[in-house]
């Protein structure tokens, strides 16, 4: 019985998952389904310290990814579902004191959070945005880049989000997609948590977006690269 309850404790201290990170945000009104995927809760804020996890590079190697996110000093992009800032902060640092970082969350504290580890760095390129459930509050045609780290699958307005997404960038702008890989049973998430990338390609294809490339070199997650789709192509899907 002690066995077994020690072994327990053990599992539970690797769970990537903690018990707070666990816990959800209530969202009124939203989707429990979209395009046949259930749709998660949101991250409760009491998780937070899951974010700055001592292993989270072991485990997603995030400096890998910044190394193909693709940002370059003076860009303006932003941290959809920011949190406690763990890649706002870092992003801050490589858009350079011309560029800037749109942070965004729909819970106050979080945002709260973010500023204070802001403040202890000296970070002052970082505007905080609280969002609502269906509205980032993002600027018409104005970003470079929107990273969406493990947050897209707890959009509880899918379409609403990708609309104003969509309307936010510039030009030739991306919206970066990271989601654990639901094709990978190895990977250490749980599966409302998880995507596979046939289903990401049918939701944001739906919405006027469309791939415009891939990096299939992290431990869990897909990195998918999204830019705005001609006119044709979001009529066609959207009638679909």
């Amino acid at each position: 019985m002690l066995r077994s309850l020690a072994f327990s404790l053990v599992l539970l201290a690797l769970c990537p998952f903690s018990a707070f990170a666990q816990e959800g945000v209530t969202k009124e009104n939203g989707r429990p389904f979209y395009m046949g995927r259930e749709i998660a809760q949101t991250m409760h804020y009491t998780g937070a310290p899951w974010l700055i996890r001592e292993s989270r590079q072991r485990e997603e190697d995030c400096a890998m990814m910044l190394k193909n996110l693709g940002i370059e000093p003076g860009m303006t992009v932003c941290d959809m579902g920011c949190g406690n800032g763990f890649y706002s902060l870092q992003m801050a640092q490589m858009v350079g004191k011309e560029g800037k970082v749109l942070a965004v969350d729909i819970q106050r504290e979080m945002l709260r959070l973010l500023h204070a580890r802001a403040d202890e760095q000296g970070i002052k390129n970082i505007e905080p945005i609280l969002g609502k459930i269906d509205d980032p509050k993002l600027p018409k045609g104005e970003v470079d880049l929107i990273l969406c780290v493990d947050v897209y699958h707890e959009f509880s307005h899918p379409e609403e989000m990708l609309t104003v997404m969509r309307d936010s960038l510039k030009p030739n702008g991306m919206v970066v997609l990271l989601e654990y890989r639901m094709e990978d049973p190895n990977v250490p998430i749980k599966t409302l948590h998880k995507m596979t990338k046939k289903q990401i390609a049918k939701e944001y294809e739906a919405n006027g977006f469309e791939l415009a490339k891939e990096f299939d070199g992290l431990p869990w997650q897909h990195m998918m690269f999204y830019k705005r789709a001609d006119n044709k192509k979001a009529d066609k899907n959207n009638d679909q």
